[in-house]
């Protein structure tokens, strides 16, 4: 601050004199006038701004008007803080304003860099940051402009209905400033709610999917339930064509998240549980979009890491569960039902033998442990490892669950119904839909076979269809109203998804999951930690 004067006609008394020294230096009295200096030092420790002293100032009979003058005009020039977007993608915000006591009143100090004479700020908090300068009584230039200048050509109208908990949803994402991750279970129509959230705010905005069949499948509910129409683009692998409603995969947004930063004003991120993974995370970290909205079926992850990324969305605002949303009539109904089986005698023996020797290499290591430790070369645990993909075989293989599929499949086939098997393992999947003959869909199926597949199912009246993860997530097959869960994990996350293939609801629907489990097996700890969930 330059030196800044002012001067107090008359007397002043000594309640007022001890106030103007909170933020000023007494020079002494020239001609009957007092005449005072301000003092950055004793304004800064004392919590005074140009506008708090303008304000003081403007209440004392006496201040020359001419030095009042200057300084209102000193806070109006002072109070001016630009925000931009650095050549690294991290914000600047500087201003001739004492900006770090706003930081730290907030409950942040960023690093202040003297050569730019700017603060280096996390470009995620941009809309925070501005919004609550200009709050505080800055004049706030904002040369990033996604929150005043991020519009899209023409208002987006929605022309879908919302149901109840639907429009909760979007009520609470707008409470909670446009922000916010959205669980809902699969087959709730999680993505018409976020059609929704994009037509009210109607800005630029880019939607984060996991795989390139969901970029068709959202870029097809835009043009059913919007007016979008000519406005959306599909950016991934050969295509990229960069709109102001832009659908990408988390791939590719990842590697052009620097382009993109500078265009979006909202974010969508479907399939959220992804997020947390270092690179994604990534992508919310790194743009300034203010306005964010991440749907999920399972907010949770087993990793944690989902308390990592969801501060960067928002927070969870709105969940509900497949049991609450069926009970209403919004999903299928639905029974869960466990189908145990054992081993066979030689079988049996195997596992056993080989448990024995697992246990005695793995020293009490988690899997995972054994994991990294088997990457650093320990022999225990590489030999572990084998062991285990060995007893896993044993179970996924064993002749007592695939006579149990195939019987389970021969019954409800017998009743007229449309059956998805899931399995863990492209070998098992393959087995499974030989016996059954049943369409297969797994990872290493060619796009166009993959199509045909899921083709031939989707206009199948009856069926099976045996899927690897890959099923997991996206598949859309209404009126599906048994599964068959043969191999998986422990993972909610998984179990919700699968379970949540079966309860899109159709007139006289309810669904059946069937679990089978092999006996005396790690299988059982697995089964119970699903049933958990529910």
């Amino acid at each position: 601050m330059e030196r800044v004067r002012f001067r107090v006609k008359g007397w002043i008394g000594d309640d007022e004199f001890r106030e103007l020294l909170e933020f000023s230096r007494y020079i002494g009295r020239v001609g009957g006038v007092s005449v005072f200096e301000l003092d950055p030092l004793k304004m800064r420790s004392n919590g005074y701004t140009l506008g708090d002293v303008y304000s003081k100032l403007s209440s004392i009979e006496g201040v020359v008007e001419e030095d009042l003058k200057a300084i209102r005009d000193a806070y109006l020039e002072e109070s001016v803080v630009y925000v931009r977007l650095g050549g690294d993608g991290f914000l600047r915000v500087s201003s001739r304003a004492y900006l770090k006591g706003f930081f730290e009143k907030h409950g942040f100090t960023p690093p202040y860099s003297p050569s730019e004479r700017a603060f280096k700020i996390p470009p995620h908090l941009y809309g925070d940051v501005v919004v609550k300068l200009e709050r505080e009584g800055f004049n706030v230039v904002d040369e990033v402009g996604l929150l005043k200048s991020s519009r899209l050509p023409r208002d987006l109208v929605f022309s879908g209905e919302l149901r109840d908990y639907q429009r909760e949803a979007l009520e609470a994402w707008e409470r909670n400033g446009f922000k916010g991750v959205i669980a809902l279970p699969t087959g709730s129509g999680k993505t018409v709610v976020a059609l929704a959230g994009v037509a009210k705010l109607s800005v630029k905005t880019l939607v984060v999917v996991y795989t390139k069949d969901h970029i068709k499948q959202w870029a097809e509910a835009f043009r059913r339930f919007t007016s979008a129409s000519g406005i959306i683009g599909m950016y991934y692998g050969e295509e990229k064509s960069l709109n102001p409603i832009t659908i990408t995969t988390y791939q590719s947004a990842f590697r052009n998240v620097v382009e993109f930063a500078r265009h979006f004003a909202l974010l969508v991120f479907d399939e959220a549980h992804h997020l947390p993974a270092e690179k994604f995370k990534h992508i919310a970290f790194s743009m300034p979009a203010p306005y964010r909205m991440a749907l999920s079926a399972t907010p949770e992850r087993e990793d944690g890491k989902h308390v990592e990324i969801f501060p960067l969305i928002g927070g969870v605002i709105y969940f509900k569960s497949a049991s609450e949303l069926a009970e209403k009539g919004y999903l299928a109904p639905f029974t869960l039902k466990r189908i145990k089986v054992r081993l066979t005698g030689e079988e049996w023996k195997r596992y056993e033998e080989l448990r024995r020797r697992f246990l005695l290499l793995a020293g009490g290591r988690r899997f995972q442990e054994l994991v990294e430790d088997a990457k650093r070369g320990d022999r225990n645990a590489v030999e572990a490892l084998k062991i285990h993909a060995e007893m896993r075989n044993i179970i996924n293989y064993s002749e007592s669950k695939l006579k149990a599929v195939e019987e389970k499949v021969r019954e409800e086939l017998s009743k007229g119904g449309k059956i998805i098997v899931f399995t863990q393992y492209k070998g098992q999947a393959e087995e499974i839909a030989s016996r059954v003959k049943g369409l297969l869909l797994h990872g290493e199926l060619s796009e166009s076979e993959r199509e045909r597949v899921l083709r031939a199912f989707k206009t199948a009246k009856t069926g099976v269809l045996v899927v690897t993860t890959v099923g997991d997530e996206g598949l859309d097959i209404p009126d599906a109203n048994i599964g068959i869960l043969v191999s998986g994990t422990s993972s909610r996350r998984q179990f919700i998804q699968r379970l949540g293939r079966l309860l899109r609801p159709t007139p006289g629907k309810t669904a059946i999951l069937y679990e089978i489990i092999t006996a005396g097996t790690s299988e059982e700890y697995q089964a119970r930690k699903r049933k958990e969930l529910l």
